[in-house]
């Protein structure tokens, strides 16, 4: 015993020499009105009046009846200082605290576990992310955002203490307590961490709480069912347990919750809780470490304090556990088991003389000081209006967008597999693990690739399909409910992984605690390891877009996994400049602006405009919306979805003909004063030899705006299609098909060209919209590179930008039900469009046209977009150089009154126009006869796009779209939701 008493003097003389002076936590910053108001309550209470301030008692805003009279007796009869609160609702909480601060005659101090926000306790509220997910985060100014808005939240609910941060440091990997709730193992993260937390909880003015005092970082065991031991001596406790502690102090922090620990290297008697020791929480807290804030005990009722009472009074609930606690050093008493008994109890040893007044006058005037600190002093009812909204506003989303694109890490990429790039060559697959959904993450990782979902029932069917793959990312899904959850492999599930390995290359995502990795053997076989900590929707979304480089790879690991994962692991990885997907807030938007949009689809949805729109608007590299609206058609019941593809009509001119130009512009094989002759001899002896390129693509050479081709192949008695041309099967001679059993003369592909170079020009040289340009210049594309058009865009645009939902004739490899039909063809076809080109003249072509053809969804055209818009960079791919973007998007007869570019739209020059009038004179896009419309404006980096199939069930008829503006008043929204 001797041995042990020299050691801890000599333990807590080191602390001394180390600790430095801490003021009062508790001052307000009107120390005097605060001392005379402390004061007057103090001098105005009994003596158990005083002792009842020492307690705070749980409740549940989802108790009943009988349970909330309880707890109104307790503050009439016992005067109890304070509250936690547990289970429940935001709204129930509110009144239920407005109903015991009424019943109560000193303002009760509210206090609440809000670890990662008020959702640990209540429903309908705000989950910010894990301590372990924010320890990975490197910009502890983020982790001061989060605390500050969780402060927010808690003291717009009238929550005064709460209980966080916890700063115990996690080196037992097998802790069943701690583990996410600890930012991780390393102490000097742990306290960086917690420090920045602290710092913006208390800046809204709720105070801090750090636990659990000395330290349950390193524990096999939970306080809750049992007491922990603590087995480390003093020297590893102070410089690793006690670390936290000693530089929080330093910054101001409001108080400690001691746990209920047995550490026999600080206490001497045998498995007494460190809750009771006089040792730790006086000599060491108070005196050596010279904390003046509150001291709350953790809960009383847990097993690690009960149980070593009841080995002295037989009883858990006779108040000895409460007196131990107080004599110990303790301010407030949790949760006790018999609140009266334990105020008896406290009362009698001061009535004794074994409490003095001055000791309880410091606990008591502690309290009271941290009451006026909160502003108990003026105390006011919690407004219940817009309470959840203000629990759950934008700006919390918004962070929480931000923590977790920064927490996220890349563990292990040895063969720099990520981001992964040449999605041309790539056949991804993804397999889901664990018992929670993935679903999520799926559907974000379709976004930018072709990826599979791959079930099997067993392993064997599994591998075998796999082999036609050459990618696999595995997902290891576990439940986000709470971070005690189960975050284990099964046997079953690491057999499976390791024989994915084996044969494939593989990307592992882990979507759960770090601490899962110590399961994996081996990594020889996995190429690629991802962990995301946690498995929610925003979690999943932003890994997938991690994956594909458009977001950068920031995180480290804060905990150490087996030999392979070491804490500060991270590989840094930059983006590829794909689009992205968050809130508008993110990106200097306004969502309740945006929110106008949906009503005017919806009006142009009712009214009968068009049966289905999708719209999608861009910002700064991130989609911020993306909704569809109606139906594929009025009297179906299919709704529009992401993955449908629209007939895009013209938008082909700007997504397909056009970029295809601008490379054999800046390869030097064209130039936009090349003459047609030059690059098609076919036309040297026509009226049209020696139109240019720019004026071609300008709409000012003369050309007539369009032919209706199809027309000559009608019977010119029945007006139908003439079997002179046309055949219902196909057969040697016809076998261009324009719709389902009709098939078109093959030789008819050269009459074409022929009607467009034999026709006449327009009398006077002015603007003059045209598609023939478009035929032309497929001609030429087709004949340079000996391909179809449709080939050549997919060989050297969508395949690679993963646009796969952007092609020709979808009729051939999908499924009707995702594309919503364009007309119902009482002209020509006679029957209903659907997959098959609406444009006449591109039917005829075979469906691809180069100034129609094109089906897509809005992701996909806002890809090829936001190509443009980054100068011809995206993907980690140069596709075009930015002054070739900038020459064709140049108006070059604007004094013509032509407000072409080569190619693009550009903004009206008076008052009628393709825009709202409020973009600016560098934007640039095009719009299509089905209702499709997309826009670009680098000045405001945005992108618009807006599909429709308006022509269902015909397109005769007024354009009703276009005459209500609704584009462009959708476009206008836009540009008012700008900040």
């Amino acid at each position: 015993m001797l041995k042990y008493s020299y050691a801890l003097i000599f333990f807590i003389f080191s602390l001394t020499l180390t600790a430095q002076q801490s003021v009062n936590p508790l001052l307000a910053k009107d120390v005097t009105g605060q001392q005379k108001w402390v004061d007057s309550v103090y001098s105005s209470l009994t003596l158990k009046e005083k002792i009842g301030q020492l307690y705070m008692v749980q409740v549940f805003s989802n108790q009943s009846q009988a349970n909330k009279n309880k707890i109104i007796r307790l503050i009439k009869d016992q005067k109890i200082g304070g509250i936690i609160y547990s289970k429940g609702g935001p709204v129930r909480q509110a009144k239920l605290n407005n109903e015991l601060q009424a019943a109560s005659q000193t303002p009760l101090l509210i206090g609440m576990d809000a670890e990662w926000g008020l959702s640990m306790r209540l429903d309908s509220t705000f989950s910010f992310p894990w301590n372990m997910t924010l320890g990975a985060i490197k910009d502890p100014k983020l982790i001061e955002q989060a605390g500050r808005q969780l402060g927010e939240h808690s003291k717009r609910l009238g929550v005064h203490f709460n209980f966080a941060p916890v700063v115990d440091i996690n080196t037992n990997p097998k802790n069943p307590i701690i583990g996410n709730r600890s930012f991780g193992e390393d102490r000097d993260n742990v306290t960086e961490k917690a420090m920045a937390f602290m710092t913006g909880m208390q800046s809204v003015g709720v105070l801090a709480s750090a636990k659990h005092f000395p330290g349950h970082g390193d524990t096999a065991s939970d306080s809750h069912k049992t007491l922990p031991t603590i087995a480390f001596n003093q020297k590893r406790i102070d410089s690793i347990e006690l670390y936290p502690y000693r530089k929080l102090i330093t910054e101001g922090l409001s108080s400690v919750m001691v746990a209920h620990l047995n550490v026999p290297s600080l206490e001497a008697q045998d498995g007494r809780p460190s809750s009771l020791s006089r040792t730790i929480v006086t000599d060491i807290l108070k005196e050596r470490l010279g904390f003046k804030g509150l001291i709350f005990t953790d809960a009383l009722t847990m097993k690690g304090a009960a149980d070593f009472v009841k080995t002295v009074s037989q009883s858990s609930n006779s108040g000895e556990i409460d007196l131990a606690a107080f004599l110990a050093g303790n301010d407030v008493m949790l949760m006790s088991e018999n609140v009266e008994k334990g105020i008896d109890k406290i009362a009698e040893a001061y009535e004794r003389g074994a409490i003095t007044e001055d000791r309880l006058a410091l606990s008591v005037k502690k309290i009271l000081q941290a009451k006026y600190k909160v502003g108990l002093n003026k105390y006011e009812p919690i407004g219940t209006a817009n309470l959840v909204d203000d629990l759950n506003r934008i700006q919390d989303y918004a962070l929480y967008e931000t923590l977790m694109e920064n927490a996220i890490t890349v563990a292990h990429d040895p063969k720099e597999l990520l981001p992964i790039r040449h999605l041309e060559t790539k056949k991804i697959a993804y397999v889901s693990l664990g018992n929670d959904d993935g679903s999520a993450f799926y559907e974000a990782l379709k976004k930018y690739g072709k990826v599979h979902k791959i079930e099997a029932p067993n392993l064997d069917g599994l591998i075998e399909k796999l082999q036609n793959y050459n990618t696999v990312i595995v997902g290891f899904h576990k439940s986000n409910d709470n971070p005690w959850k189960s975050y284990e492999f099964t046997n079953k599930e690491l057999t499976w992984l390791y024989e994915i390995a084996r044969t494939n290359t593989v990307i592992l995502n882990i979507f759960t605690r770090p601490y899962a990795l110590l399961d994996i053997e081996s990594i020889t076989n996995i190429e690629s390891v991802v962990v995301s900590y946690q498995n929610s929707q925003v979690a999943q979304e932003k890994t997938a877009q991690l994956l594909f480089g458009a977001i950068t790879a920031k995180g480290t690991l804060p905990v150490s996994a087996g030999p392979y994962f070491k804490v500060g692991d991270g590989i840094q990885k930059n983006s590829l400049e794909r689009l992205g997907y968050t809130i508008p807030e993110r990106v200097g938007m306004d969502s309740e602006k945006l929110k106008k949009i949906d009503s005017i689809a919806h009006y142009a949805v009712n009214q009968k405009m068009t049966p289905g729109i999708q719209i999608l608007v861009a910002r700064k590299g991130k989609v911020i919306y993306n909704k569809n609206f109606g139906k594929h058609t009025y009297e179906g019941n299919r709704p529009v979805e992401s993955d449908d593809i629209y007939d895009v009509a013209s938008l082909t001119k700007i997504v397909a003909t056009l970029p295809l130009l601008m490379q054999l512009e800046e390869q030097g094989i064209v130039s936009l004063d090349t003459k047609l002759s030059e690059i098609l001899p076919y036309y040297k002896n026509s009226n049209k030899k020696n139109m240019t390129i720019k004026k071609m693509l300008s709409h000012y050479a003369q050309l007539k705006p369009w032919i209706p081709f199809y027309y000559a192949t009608l019977d010119s008695v029945t007006k139908k299609p003439s079997t002179k041309y046309y055949s219902t099967t196909s057969k040697p001679g016809f076998t261009t098909e324009v719709a389902p059993h009709l098939f078109m003369r093959d030789d008819y592909q050269d009459s074409i060209p022929k009607i467009i170079k034999d026709t006449d020009l327009l009398n006077r040289l002015r603007y003059r919209y045209s598609d023939l340009p478009y035929y032309i210049i497929k001609q030429y594309i087709e004949k340079h590179y000996n391909k179809t058009l449709d080939e050549v865009a997919q060989d050297r645009f969508y395949s690679s930008l993963g646009a796969n939902h952007t092609l020709y004739n979808p009729y051939k490899t999908i499924s009707n039900t995702k594309i919503p039909p364009t007309e119902e063809d009482d002209y020509y076809r006679f029957q209903k469009v659907q997959g098959y080109v609406h444009d006449m003249g591109a039917a005829m072509q075979g469906g691809v046209g180069g100034h129609a053809g094109v089906f897509s969804n809005a992701n996909d055209i806002a890809k090829i977009m936001q190509l443009y818009l980054q100068k011809g960079f995206y993907g980690g791919v140069r596709y075009l150089n930015p002054e070739t973007i900038d020459k064709f998007n140049t108006c070059y007869y604007c004094e013509k009154n032509v407000r072409r570019g080569v190619g693009f739209d550009k903004p009206q020059l008076g008052e009628q126009g393709p825009t709202c009038g409020c973009v600016s004179m560098t934007s640039f896009g095009h719009s299509g006869f089905t209702g499709t419309y997309a826009w670009a404006d680098p000045e405001e980096e945005l992108v618009y796009v807006f599909l429709a199939n308006r022509t269902y069930p015909t397109s005769k008829g007024k354009n009703m779209l276009l005459r209500e503006d609704i584009r462009t008043n959708i476009q206008e929204v836009i540009y008012e939701a700008i900040k």
